[in-house]
């Protein structure tokens, strides 16, 4: 398996284990007001969890990653479907469909499994992945196929969505990459990249990539996605409290765009790692 070489010229420990992952980058945003208290994990204001990718878990599927964020973990798998929703035959165009799940003992407390009715949540958080990486997406140069991908939350410490999109488009990239290798498909049909990130106002202070124990008592939660353009794809945003200002809000995304970049990076970074073929 191939790994990417260190700034140093090596390769980590990490990466010889077929493990990419970032170390929380350690600039000041401009545009937040972000203080310099350090949290109960010991990041500053503007700093990401760790991320690392672990490739290929699942046999079976296209492509497969975990992707960890902090103490976040989720499965990201990728399949292929000949043929389209009977709504999207005779189009000559593709469709990409997306499930998320917690998995029972993802959290503290034992989730019940969702089998004949998906809560609110879940439609809300699988509708938001499935959107987010459709705007990455050719639907006419994936032809009439059906990507089904699937994020199963294998340990929540909040940001599962966000996790969920940032793994699942690694996953994605690599699975049409697969595709073209083998003929499948004459091209990718990718045309960009996409990544998500959390941010919220604790006691006033603006904070990025929230644990659990910052996003149950945040007065502002928001959930941006960015293209590798820095374009906003999604903005789900709620005052848990007291209404915010626009000065807030731009301050909170002015958090976010940087580390989205970051992100994107480790992404590109762990594709380079991923083998081929599974």
């Amino acid at each position: 398996m191939a790994a990417p070489a260190s700034s140093t010229g090596g390769i980590s420990d990490a990466q010889s284990r077929g493990i990419s992952e970032a170390s929380p980058p350690d600039s000041t945003t401009p545009g937040a007001s972000t203080g310099h208290r350090r949290r109960r994990d010991g990041r500053q204001a503007d700093q990401l969890r760790p991320v690392r990718f672990h490739w290929d878990p699942m046999g079976f599927a296209l492509s497969s990653v975990t992707i960890e964020a902090g103490s976040t973990r989720v499965l990201c798998s990728v399949c292929l479907e000949e043929g389209v929703p009977r709504w999207r035959t005779g189009s000559g165009k593709g469709w990409l469909s997306a499930e998320y799940r917690l998995l029972p003992a993802s959290t503290p407390s034992r989730q019940g499994r969702e089998l004949m009715k998906l809560s609110g949540r879940t439609q809300e958080i699988q509708r938001l992945i499935g959107r987010s990486l459709r705007a990455c997406l050719s639907m006419e140069a994936l032809g009439e196929r059906t990507l089904l991908v699937d994020c199963d939350v294998l340990q929540a410490d909040a940001g599962t969505r966000t996790a969920s999109i940032t793994g699942a488009w690694a996953a994605l990239a690599l699975a049409l990459r697969r595709l073209e290798t083998r003929g499948v498909i004459n091209q990718s049909p990718l045309v960009g990249q996409v990544a998500a990130v959390s941010v919220g106002l604790i006691d006033d202070r603006a904070l990025l990539d929230l644990d659990y124990s910052e996003d149950s008592r945040a007065a502002v939660d928001l959930n941006v996605v960015m293209n590798g353009q820095g374009q906003l794809l999604e903005l789900q945003g709620t005052a848990e409290g007291a209404p915010f200002s626009r000065q807030r809000l731009n301050g909170l995304l002015d958090l976010a765009e940087p580390a989205i970049q970051a992100l994107q990076e480790q992404q590109r970074l762990a594709l380079m790692q991923a083998r081929e073929s599974s």
